[in-house]
């Protein structure tokens, strides 16, 4: 029965999306982790069993967050963090059934994530606005200025210094034979080009992120496509894998967009957490299920109605 009820909303979202002059797509960790970006267990203790057993911690949320006692330390961690989940091969076919479902449709994406999945699938950079950084560049840790720079050179510098490999397709190879080394040379540090100060990641973490020209030109790209489509034209809002840690960034922002238009549809995929205020509820779609099901019973639909 459950599943059933599962099609007849991705039957009804198909629908939505069909009839849509325009998409808003709203992104979060929800949707990486259909992907299959895990962040404990198994992809955990392939990268950071050396780290679980010398520190701790049990997942790599967490050990974000460790006390690293050197720069050394810290960049060990985090050069491996960033590598697997930022150059290393997108998992899944998620990103490529979304950008499929969307591919004729006047759209816009904006998403908490910092894995850039979205241009690394094929999403056009100029209708992608990434609110909270990309592990692939650093900034300041003053900072001393509002600028960033990539990181892939210095990240794998980094990894392949302490014993891993990294195939051509950008896939992390652990060692075989010795253990990998939990340290970065002095010399391998990132350090800011500008004063010199260590670099850090460019995420926001607290009031030192960095919102350089490349985020700013996101952020009116991104009001501009709401504000000219705000005028009673038939939207879907898209709310895929967005939970409720920072719901004035996605969340909240679409349902009041769309109690403004009544023409507009709400739509939230979601495991576990999925809701609409009664302002919206009868233009809502809320599918309480995995993300990868419903896309993929949406591609089905769409070559169907093709067909």
């Amino acid at each position: 029965m459950a599943r059933e009820r599962v099609k007849e909303q991705a039957a009804a979202l198909a629908n939505a999306l069909f009839a849509a002059d325009a998409v808003v797509v709203g992104a979060g960790a929800g949707l990486s982790a259909a992907a299959g970006y895990a962040y404990a267990e198994g992809r955990f203790e392939k990268y950071f069993g050396d780290f679980a057993r010398t520190c701790g911690f049990a997942d790599m949320y967490s050990g974000g967050f460790y006390p690293f006692a050197t720069l050394g330390a810290f960049w060990a961690y985090w050069s491996r963090f960033i590598w697997i989940n930022r150059y290393a091969p997108v998992p899944g076919s998620v990103y490529g059934d979304l950008r499929r479902l969307l591919a004729d449709k006047d759209a816009f994406v904006i998403t908490t994530n910092v894995d850039h999945c979205f241009q690394r699938s094929g999403f056009s950079r100029d209708r992608l606005f990434y609110t909270q950084g990309d592990y692939g560049l650093l900034q300041c840790s003053g900072p001393c200025c509002q600028k960033t720079w990539d990181n892939e050179g210095a990240i794998r510098a980094m990894v392949e210094a302490q014993g891993f490999c990294i195939a051509e397709d950008g896939e992390l190879l652990v060692p075989s034979g010795a253990a990998p080394a939990m340290l970065v040379p002095d010399h391998l540090v990132p350090r800011c080009p500008h004063c010199g100060r260590p670099a850090t990641t460019n995420l926001r973490i607290d009031g030192t992120f960095v919102q350089d020209e490349g985020w700013l030109a996101a952020a009116r790209r991104y009001r501009e496509f709401v504000r000219s489509r705000s005028d009673g034209r038939r939207i879907l809002y898209l709310e895929l894998g967005v939970g409720s840690n920072t719901p004035v960034i996605i969340k909240y922002p679409f349902w009041e967009l769309c109690a403004r238009n009544e023409r507009s549809v709400y739509a939230c995929l979601n495991r576990g957490e999925v809701w609409a205020p009664k302002e919206i509820r009868d233009r809502s779609i809320l599918v309480d299920a995995d993300i990868a099901r419903v896309l993929e019973d949406l591609g089905d639909l769409g070559e169907a109605r093709i067909a």
